[in-house]
């Protein structure tokens, strides 16, 4: 039996519901430019908790810059051309 594995930072399974993820609604609701100004605002809060759950916060670091290349417009769920990661 092979294990699903998650990733908490790329695709959280608790901001899914059906197929449609928190961040795409949120677009839908609220608009692009709404959900980008939110996502600066998300990276914020991951930056400044970071460091008080643990010494490296290697998530929160993980999700602040997750949160700011979207709020740039550049969506890290999508593979850039070229690149031969997902993101990061």
């Amino acid at each position: 039996m092979t294990k699903k594995t998650t990733d908490s930072v790329m695709q959280p399974p608790h901001y899914l519901r059906g197929a449609v993820e928190c961040i795409d609604a949120m677009v839908a609701v609220f608009g692009e430019e709404n959900t980008q100004k939110y996502a600066e605002i998300a990276a914020f809060k991951y930056l400044w908790r970071m460091n008080s759950k643990n010494e490296t916060s290697v998530e929160d670091k993980r999700k602040a810059i997750w949160y700011l290349r979207y709020s740039m417009g550049d969506d890290p769920r999508k593979k850039q051309p070229g690149s031969t990661t997902l993101y990061f």
